[in-house]
């Protein structure tokens, strides 16, 4: 069963079982996926990691509103923000842990450092690697963060 399968089954089980709050966020997700599904010159079939990173996005959007909300004083809807954030997070794939991901930094600096690159010239390079070896479980501004403490720059 695809992702897409997947929340379109758990979207008719909240709908049976009266569950607003899933079935909002599900349908938001959905409606996320088709518009991704469409967008282009032609319409695709996403897979389950294109899927993934759309409800990745979304969540994100999620706890970006959530913090909005919280600095304007409205700490309700930005409960409600969270709750949809929490919802979408049962689809995504559990993020890498700090540990593992310094330990994949720290084997693609060495790897960029003996093909002679280092320093900040080798960002790029080491990003690109890391992002490779890492896929959907780590977040663009934490590999980010650690490439750049490990190499300095």
């Amino acid at each position: 069963m695809s992702l897409k399968d997947r929340l379109q089954q758990d979207l008719t089980d909240a709908m049976k079982a009266r569950d607003d709050l899933v079935v909002a966020t599900l349908r938001m997700a959905l409606a996320a996926v088709t518009k991704a599904e469409v967008a282009g010159k032609e319409q695709i079939s996403l897979s389950d990691d294109q899927v993934i990173d759309v409800l990745g996005s979304e969540a994100k959007r999620r706890a970006d509103a959530a913090a909005l909300y919280e600095d304007g004083g409205r700490p309700e809807r930005a409960d409600q923000e969270r709750a949809e954030a929490a919802v979408l997070a049962r689809y995504l794939p559990a993020a890498i842990g700090d540990d593992e991901l310094a330990a994949i930094v720290a084997e693609e600096v060495a790897r960029a450092a003996d093909a002679g690159t280092s320093g900040p010239k080798a960002m790029g390079t080491v990003i690109k690697a890391v992002r490779a070896r890492a896929g959907t479980t780590a977040d663009g501004g934490r590999v980010a963060a650690a490439v750049k403490a490990a190499l300095g720059a």
